[in-house]
């Protein structure tokens, strides 16, 4: 069999080849693309002749896979799988396996980056250093005492309130279905929306979650809350964000994920926001939850091949 690794997975090359020997001990060819490419011509010539395919975040749509006709499972490097043709592997038995769980301590901690960012203003701080400014306009707040909402009590969301909760807030959760975490008190959504001074996002992307953050519910949020994005870009309403933002209707947000991939066109409305931090989807990436997700993305081709598939989408 032959196991195409399409685009760079974050790991070294020598590092990750030598993973994947370990891994798979010689049961598979392995080719390796050492650059990411976009174009569905480029895609379909790398990906034609694959039996097993590896990638992250790279859009992968039916008119790349139809021309792959002897391909029978893909090993997701990520935690979502929106950007797969998920309809089109389904009608061809084609399996997919995600790395659910190797971002579990990466994507809280830049939450709480994203947070204490906001809540003492240390990009402007930095900044009003470099002009010789004092700390005028820069007074900051405290974590400890704040009521923290997490929409989204998956694994993420549950290190998220233990983060919160070290930190001395009052946690409140919201989940589709029902979870009783430890120390965190679990509400409707509107409850939520209604009593927290920080809002953080934890749910994948489905018809369900997309547009799950529009204008009716920013108006629900306090005029001095801010909202952390972590999760996928389209669950949030823009243009209604920024006109939050805009007028001074939430205190500030900060947000990892967009519409699209970055780069983002500065003509984006979120970038024209006041009190908006922005970060290019570097949620994820740190070199400890890179080598965690390549070791899945192998486990998962491994279990494949031994008749145990695992991670399955």
């Amino acid at each position: 069999m032959k196991l195409v690794i399409i685009e760079p997975l974050g790991v070294e090359k020598e590092k990750l080849l030598g993973l994947a020997q370990e891994k798979l001990g010689g049961k598979v060819e392995i080719v390796y693309y050492d650059t990411r490419v976009t174009d569905t011509k480029t895609l379909v010539e790398r990906a034609k002749d694959a039996d097993i395919l590896a990638f992250s975040n790279l859009p992968f749509k039916k008119e790349v896979l139809e021309n792959c006709p002897d391909l029978k499972m893909i090993s997701v490097a990520f935690t979502g799988v929106d950007h797969v043709a998920m309809d089109y592997c389904r009608e061809r038995g084609i399996l997919v396996s995600n790395c659910a769980g190797y971002s579990n301590t990466a994507v809280p901690e830049l939450v709480f980056g994203m947070v204490l960012s906001l809540y003492r203003s240390i990009v402007a701080c930095n900044q009003a250093v470099r002009e010789g400014k004092d700390k005028t306009g820069l007074i900051g707040l405290e974590l400890e005492g704040k009521k923290f909402g997490i929409i989204g009590m998956g694994a993420i969301g549950t290190r998220t309130a233990q983060l919160a909760a070290a930190f001395g807030c009052q946690v409140y959760g919201y989940n589709r279905s029902p979870k009783s975490p430890d120390g965190v008190i679990m509400t409707d959504m509107e409850t939520l929306l209604k009593e927290c001074d920080i809002v953080s996002l934890h749910v994948p992307l489905t018809e369900q979650t997309k547009g799950l953050i529009g204008e009716e519910q920013l108006r629900l949020m306090k005029p001095g809350a801010v909202l952390i994005n972590t999760a996928r870009g389209p669950v949030v309403d823009s243009n209604a964000l920024a006109a939050a933002l805009e007028e001074g209707r939430l205190a500030g947000a900060a947000v990892d994920v967009f519409e699209t991939e970055p780069p983002v066109s500065p003509e984006h409305p979120l970038l024209q926001a006041p009190n908006l931090l922005a970060t290019p989807h570097v949620a994820f990436a740190t070199k400890e939850a890179l080598y965690k997700r390549a070791v899945i993305v192998f486990e998962n081709i491994s279990g494949y091949l031994e008749g145990r598939p695992q991670n399955v989408m």
